[in-house]
């Protein structure tokens, strides 16, 4: 049995479907990047017909490939981790930078916006608190 058939372990079942959303993602960001497949396979310092496969599904890359790839796209390795199922998605209500990075339907620039300014928002009314002072619009 190949590791892409093999359904005995957390996730193992799911890896063709997995594959396939992984490569369609990284296609995803390239047409947003407006990279060719041979202009990413350049950056990324992989051949061409092998991120054409991964692209496809057909093909499960390494982390270090995917960092590789990440660097190149210029968004989070973390973000492709997440995609390829080497990092969990985030479980229940954790911190929203967990789900900005984990959004495939933006960019990384839009991650890195969203995330300055709901880090900010978070500060000021932490700092408010501290202060006493109540966030709620009542009491300035």
């Amino acid at each position: 049995m190949t590791p892409s058939t093999r359904s005995d372990g957390p996730g193992l079942g799911e890896l063709p479907e997995r594959l396939n959303d992984l490569g369609t993602f990284i296609r995803e960001q390239r047409a947003s990047a407006r990279l060719s497949l041979r202009r990413l396979s350049e950056l990324a310092g992989i051949s061409n017909p092998y991120l054409s496969q991964i692209e496809r599904g057909l093909r499960r890359p390494s982390a270090e490939i995917l960092q590789q790839i990440a660097k190149a796209l210029r968004i989070s390795a973390e973000t492709l981790y997440v995609q390829a199922g080497i990092l969990d998605r985030p479980d229940g209500d954790t911190d929203l930078t967990r789900h900005i990075f984990a959004d495939a339907h933006l960019t990384e620039e839009q991650r890195q916006a969203l995330i300055r300014i709901y880090l900010s928002f978070r500060n000021e009314n932490e700092n408010e608190a501290a202060q006493g002072v109540r966030v709620s619009g009542a009491e300035v």
